[in-house]
């Protein structure tokens, strides 16, 4: 069996961002290379993330955020994933997230955060090195 076809990736859309077409090409690539994706739609409150996540056993959780509340969202997703004992969960951020952010998204646990012109290579190849095994 494929190393991938192991790693499970929950892509979100958390808060009122509208713009969904980033992720769907997201998830959409990273099925396309093997990866078991689960996507949760649009408007997911960071509880209906976290339980998704638990529900799923997700190695990695991608969170695509377009509407600047980023530093408000991401780690309230990434503390109630933890809260529940997922502890080597794989934290991914993407969407419009300005550098200054950068720092503060890490130290609440975002192991990677991706900014338009990512090729979808550098983030498959990202998980490829980074997920966890379990």
């Amino acid at each position: 069996m494929n190393k991938r076809n192991q790693i499970r990736v929950l892509i979100a859309k958390p808060g009122l961002d509208g713009h969904d077409r980033g992720a769907k090409v997201i998830a959409r690539a990273l099925r396309d290379a093997g990866f078991e994706v689960i996507y949760t739609g649009l408007h997911q409150t960071p509880e209906m993330i976290v339980q998704a996540a638990i529900q799923e056993d997700a190695h990695v959780v991608g969170i695509s955020v377009l509407s600047g509340a980023h530093n408000a969202l991401v780690p309230e997703v990434i503390n109630g994933v933890r809260s529940a004992g997922m502890n080597d969960t794989l934290f991914l951020v993407g969407g419009i997230i300005p550098e200054e952010d950068f720092d503060s998204l890490k130290e609440a646990g975002a192991h990677m955060i991706f900014t338009p012109g990512t090729t979808l290579e550098e983030i498959i190849n990202y998980i490829d090195k980074n997920a966890p095994q379990r």
